[in-house]
């Protein structure tokens, strides 16, 4: 009995080392994604400012003077680089794709965590079952300790090789 719950105390051990693995990829891929979205937006604010700046240039007495038209050009450009710059990949379009994508793996750590956490939270009442089973000798507690701390240990394998 003592060894059955040896074991089940190392598989928590191995599960919660698991478990904080993801919570720090989750943490980690979070900040990333927050960092990605902040950059999206000063490229949003950037693009209305040159966008903003070409109407005013548009809209002045001298609009059609070429020095003028030449900055009215160059903000129109730069405002649509902004927007969407496949050439040096860090335009809105791709910053939203990358985003995106980023959210995808930040959404898998963040399940893969919670997982560890249940079959984390199944091993310590299999630990307690089977301790309690030790005291009063109930037989029934033991195997009933055994399945369910079989089980979780097997959650927790799926979790790492990531069948679930």
């Amino acid at each position: 009995m003592a060894v059955l719950i040896s074991v089940f105390a190392a598989a928590l051990a191995i599960t919660e080392i698991g478990g904080n693995a993801a919570q720090n990829a989750y943490l980690t891929q979070h900040v990333s994604l927050s960092d990605q979205w902040a950059f999206f937006q000063a490229k949003n604010l950037r693009a209305a400012v040159l966008t903003a700046e070409a109407d005013v240039l548009a809209s002045l007495p001298d609009a059609q003077d070429p020095g003028v038209q030449a900055r009215i050009k160059d903000a129109q450009a730069n405002a649509a680089r902004m927007r969407d710059d496949p050439n040096g990949g860090d335009g809105m379009k791709q910053l939203a794709d990358s985003a995106r994508a980023m959210e995808i793996e930040r959404n898998e750590a963040f399940h893969r965590y919670h997982k560890y956490e249940y079959a984390a939270g199944v091993l310590e009442i299999a630990i307690v079952l089977a301790s309690v089973s030790l005291i009063t000798r109930i037989r029934n507690l033991t195997v009933g300790a055994a399945v369910i701390g079989a089980l979780a240990i097997a959650g927790a394998v799926g979790v790492a090789a990531n069948l679930f």
